[in-house]
């Protein structure tokens, strides 16, 4: 199905003004841009392009793919468990929930296959989860298994009392303490990056880290989030170039290291249980690949 709108006005992003005007959302009108779906005056333009008085913006919808979840035989690795909730320590490689490009084979395909009963909240395709970790980025995870314990969790999430701390091996020496804070949006020269931006175009962001050890050419942090962002750690140490050991999308491929993802692992958590209101805490060690390249390093 084909449709034409004419845009009158003083200027807006093509893809904000076409959710204003279908009602899709940001990720799929995204979508149907790169495969040319989408054209102004006849033409292929960027999602940001900046809309004209007079343009004419053509727009063919093509049929979503309908994605489900499905129970499968993964392995998971259970640091706790009781009958509100679950902390994981989720492997490197894994994707969370099911997507456009990963429909199986994802923590939540596990977590139907292992666990009886999770939370709704976030629908069919997320089912108990909370918060997510990059595919590439190993370490720990809350899950819900109620409605109840899920709000609460999401609550101290929001309310900044969920506290998450990360180890990252980063490229370069630094010898002191620092914090990274601004505004996190999309990357405008590529959009499959997030990058400090404007206020307009952002969400604020800040990460304290702290110097745990410094290597020849390299530098061992601690992480704590204050705010929880799509990539901020990575992005974060990306806009002070010093990208994450391994990290391909945010230039941090390094020819004397192999790894299979970014030297990033969530290894502590702190929260609050939705129903005893007991304080929890919860840390585990390196992943082996990890640690097996600090073995090596010469202090």
């Amino acid at each position: 199905m084909k449709n034409n709108y004419i845009y009158n006005g003083e200027g807006i992003r093509l893809d904000m003004f076409l959710v204003e005007k279908t009602g899709l959302t940001r990720s799929y009108i995204k979508t149907l841009n790169e495969e040319d779906y989408i054209l102004v005056n006849g033409k292929k333009v960027k999602a940001g392009y900046i809309l004209k008085t007079g343009d004419i913006v053509e727009v063919e919808e093509k049929p979503i793919e309908k994605i489900s979840a499905e129970a499968e035989n993964i392995p998971l690795n259970i640091v706790y468990e009781d009958d509100e909730l679950l902390v994981i320590n989720k492997q490197v490689g894994l994707v969370v929930h099911p997507c456009a490009t990963t429909k199986s084979h994802t923590l939540v395909n596990a977590l139907m296959y292992h666990i009886k009963n999770l939370s709704s909240i976030n629908g069919s395709l997320r089912p108990g989860i909370v918060h997510r970790l990059d595919k590439d980025t190993g370490g720990l995870m809350i899950v819900a298994k109620t409605d109840e314990a899920h709000k609460e969790l999401s609550r101290q999430l929001k309310d900044k009392t969920l506290n998450r701390e990360y180890k990252a091996l980063i490229k370069g020496r630094i010898k002191q303490d620092f914090i990274v804070e601004g505004y996190l949006g999309r990357n405008p020269k590529n959009r499959e990056q997030m990058a400090l931006v404007d206020k307009k175009n952002g969400k604020y962001s800040k990460t304290i880290f702290t110097i745990e050890k410094v290597y020849d050419h390299y530098t061992l942090l601690n992480c704590k989030l204050t705010t929880g962002r799509t990539h901020q750690i990575r992005a974060h140490l990306k806009s002070i170039n010093h990208p994450i050991v391994g990290d391909k999308l945010y230039g941090g491929v390094d020819p004397n290291i192999k790894t299979n993802g970014q030297l990033l692992f969530a290894y502590k958590i702190q929260f609050v249980h939705p129903k005893t209101k007991e304080k929890k805490e919860f840390q585990v060690p390196l992943n082996e690949e990890f640690q097996k390249i600090l073995d090596n390093f010469v202090v």
